[in-house]
């Protein structure tokens, strides 16, 4: 009983890596939409976006580290 509600906890804390997928997609479909309307702005909004892309991306290591916690400990 234990080790299922291990499973089901960690199925349900990785589901925050959904989010980040959806949030690294849009951050990119924003940076093409935005070079597209003015290319002369590419290098700042260029590191904008990467700085995004890692705070994203941050979250979704989190959700999984947070999963692998409930899972082995």
């Amino acid at each position: 009983m234990l080790q299922a509600s291990k499973y089901i906890g960690a199925g349900l804390a990785s589901a925050g890596l959904s989010g980040a997928g959806v949030g690294i997609g849009l951050v990119f479909q924003g940076l093409l939409t935005a070079t597209a309307r003015n290319p002369s702005l590419r290098s700042s909004l260029f590191s904008t976006a990467i700085l995004s892309f890692s705070l994203v991306e941050a979250t979704g290591l989190f959700s999984i580290m947070l999963s692998f916690l409930i899972l082995y400990s």
